[in-house]
């Protein structure tokens, strides 16, 4: 079965974590770590209902001040790992090979073994230290940066929507099939039939 490891740190947009655990849940083992900062936050977005639905949906639940987890070892196969949301400070640590929590322990493994870490970055707007850092990181074959941008061409209703949007961005970027969001060539099609009526 494929593991997954999510880093949740304290930035803004915990529920895109949420979704993304409720969806790598279906086919894999999921274990999920949360920072003392991110707890900060999920009070102000959704409380005790968002840590259920991690707790639900994880194999395992950690803090990220518990280094000596099982995950922690390099021993632990997993498949990759994606920190969601992404705070400026992780990416620091990060870009600079700072080890300091099992999240920054973990994703530090990521790259080490080459496994695919994808970054969730909730910020605006950068300075150029941000994007330093960002860019040493995105020189590294098997690290990934998906900022959860505002989209239109899907025709999203509601916030689910373009939550599912990102969600299906990040199972792109694992190779994991999905029908999360209706993808371009659907929609080109669509666009061509429609206007090849309209000109009937």
């Amino acid at each position: 079965m494929l593991r997954y490891i999510i880093g949740v740190t304290g930035a803004s947009g915990v529920k895109l974590s949420v979704r993304l655990i409720e969806e790598l849940h279906k086919f894999s083992e999921v274990y999920t770590i949360v920072s003392n900062s991110a707890k900060k936050v999920i009070e102000y977005e959704g409380g005790s209902e968002v840590l259920k639905k991690i707790k639900r949906y994880s194999k395992n639940v950690f803090n990220a001040d518990e280094l000596d987890a099982p995950i922690s070892s390099m021993s632990f196969p997993v498949n990759g790992m994606i920190i969601i949301p992404c705070s400026m400070n992780t990416i620091a640590k990060l870009a600079n090979g700072i080890i300091c929590n099992l999240i920054s322990r973990v994703a530090d493994n990521q790259i080490r073994m080459r496994n695919k870490l994808v970054l969730v970055p909730r910020e605006a707007p950068l300075n150029q230290i941000h994007l330093r850092n960002m860019l040493k990181l995105s020189k590294i074959d098997s690290v990934y940066i998906l900022f959860p941008v505002l989209t239109y061409y899907h025709d999203p209703k509601t916030i689910e929507d373009m939550e599912n949007f990102v969600t299906g961005k990040i199972l792109d970027i694992l190779g994991i099939a999905h029908n999360l969001y209706r993808r371009w060539d659907t929609l080109k099609k669509l666009d061509s039939v429609c206007l090849s009526t309209s000109l009937l």
